[in-house]
């Protein structure tokens, strides 16, 4: 299990400020097996099946959970508010420059604070930091709250925003990952001159 704060890439500083991690929470790497994944897992489905009229959970379990492991180019994320999962997501390898963010989820008990940015931003650093330059997404019709959420952090939607959201059926994002640049070492000083010996 890799444990770690919240701290996405490079930002303004009021935007650093406003998504710098909050005393108590910590992201934590974990696998889908994980215990602590199965109220991500739960609320989700039974959001999904509220929303749609069918059972989702057929559809959370669409791809194998070894798709969001390091080895297979995924990765899950829980974030953690002391030792209670408060939200989280996952992206899986959609080609070989593109991540696809997957779950992302908020606890019911937890929401409208934010804690949806923080997420998005620290698998958005996690992407870049495995080599992904591109993020591909996308959110049911029926999620205005998401569809916000991806607008507000940056996301391009690559469908009609005029068109009634029914008639798309899965409404596609993208957004594009700053490279990450390595900052060179510095050259090593001149050396000082030597004084002068002639007299």
């Amino acid at each position: 299990m890799t444990s770690r704060t919240g701290m996405p890439g490079s930002r303004s500083a009021a935007a650093s400020a406003a998504l710098s991690p909050a005393p108590g929470l910590t992201f934590v790497e974990v696998a889908v097996r994980d215990p602590r994944v199965k109220p991500l897992l739960r609320e989700l489905g039974e959001e999904y099946s509220a929303r749609y009229g069918k059972d989702a959970h057929a559809e959370l379990a669409r791809y194998p959970d070894e798709e969001f492991t390091a080895p297979h180019g995924g990765v899950l994320l829980l974030l953690l508010q002391g030792a209670e999962p408060v939200a989280g997501g996952a992206f899986r390898r959609y080609d070989a420059t593109t991540a696809e963010l997957k779950r992302i989820w908020t606890h019911s008990a937890h929401r409208r604070r934010g804690l949806a940015r923080r997420v998005v931003a620290e698998l958005e650093r996690e992407a870049a930091a495995r080599g992904y330059r591109r993020v591909y997404l996308t959110t049911g019709p029926r999620q205005p709250e998401a569809r916000g959420l991806y607008l507000a952090t940056g996301y391009t939607p690559l469908f009609d925003q005029e068109a009634d959201p029914e008639t798309i059926g899965p409404l596609p994002f993208e957004k594009h990952l700053a490279a990450r640049v390595r900052t060179a070492a510095p050259a090593p000083a001149a050396p000082a001159p030597r004084p002068s010996t002639t007299t």
